[in-house]
């Protein structure tokens, strides 16, 4: 009866578990659909930031020479220093979300100290930091909360101090690694680099443009939209590895909440052997009993 009583424990707990599971799927299921609405809307206005930066960007250039360039658009392939900003989840059991970016992060390093470069990690989020920390990783930058309750003044603040000083020369490149809502069922890991800036292709023969600036406003709304450009990715990155975090912590404890399910059904069937053997069990001493007594 002892083993009875131990299946019987098993059982309950693994239906309070599911139960768990269960709330927390319907949970995350509900913050995935708020988050995706408000990362599509960021993404559209990322995608046209960027198509109005490369248009002013190239008007500039046309009438700058070389040395008056401005920095943050000239491509650097051989970077002296260059600041990583990870962006993980301040919380866990989200499958392998985490691991995906923190595992990037690890061969950008790779990739880049193989080259001579110097390396320094900016991290969002709890479970970069953790990381980390643990293996004795010095981070230049960290920040907890901000990935799971993102704001764009939270955004800006965190990353201004990356560009004043890649505007001051300290450092030749800022990448951003993150995992990125792709679908209610996957992520995609992203790696763009903010600074410099990757422009778009600009169609210079099309007369179709809508912009319409004095020539000497050019270069000053160029530093401002770059500013905004790099403020505005920032927090459409963290809003798009909100969203890839919500999925994936809902496609986790959905697995959860079904191997659950199955260890139920084991554990009743194995309940139910136990039950029947302990019944033939006392049907045998009963038997028994009644034939040593004639």
């Amino acid at each position: 009866m002892a083993n009875l009583k131990e299946i019987s424990r098993q059982i309950k707990s693994v239906k309070n578990t599911q139960k768990t599971t269960k709330a927390m799927k319907l949970v995350s299921s509900a913050k995935l659909r708020r988050t995706q609405q408000l990362s599509e809307q960021a993404k559209s206005y990322a995608l046209k930031i960027n198509e109005i930066l490369s248009e002013i960007a190239t008007r500039v250039s046309k009438i700058q020479d070389n040395e008056n360039i401005n920095r943050a658009f000239i491509p650097n392939e051989n970077p002296k220093t260059v600041d990583i900003v990870l962006v993980t989840a301040d919380k866990g059991l989200c499958g392998g979300f985490n691991m995906t970016t923190i595992k990037a992060v690890r061969n950008l390093i790779e990739q880049y100290s193989s080259k001579g470069a110097n390396i320094r990690l900016r991290a969002a989020g709890r479970k970069g930091i953790d990381y980390f920390n643990f293996q004795g990783v010095d981070l230049h930058d960290s920040i907890v909360g901000l990935t799971s309750s993102p704001t764009y003044e939270k955004a800006t603040d965190f990353i201004k101090d990356a560009v004043a000083d890649f505007n001051d020369g300290k450092t030749d490149q800022v990448i951003i690694v993150y995992n990125g809502f792709l679908n209610m069922l996957s992520q995609e890991l992203r790696t763009r680099t903010l600074l410099p800036i990757e422009l778009t292709e600009v169609d210079e023969s099309a007369d179709s443009s809508m912009l319409e600036i004095e020539p000497d406003d050019d270069e000053m709304i160029l530093n401002d939209l770059t500013a905004k450009y790099v403020d505005f990715n920032m927090y459409y990155s963290l809003i798009d590895s909100l969203a890839a975090e919500h999925s994936a912590r809902m496609q986790a404890m959905d697995n959860a909440t079904n191997n659950a399910s199955e260890r139920v059904n084991d554990l009743t069937v194995e309940f139910n052997k136990a039950r029947q053997a302990a019944i033939t069990t006392e049907l045998i001493e009963i038997i028994s009993g009644v034939e040593s007594m004639k």
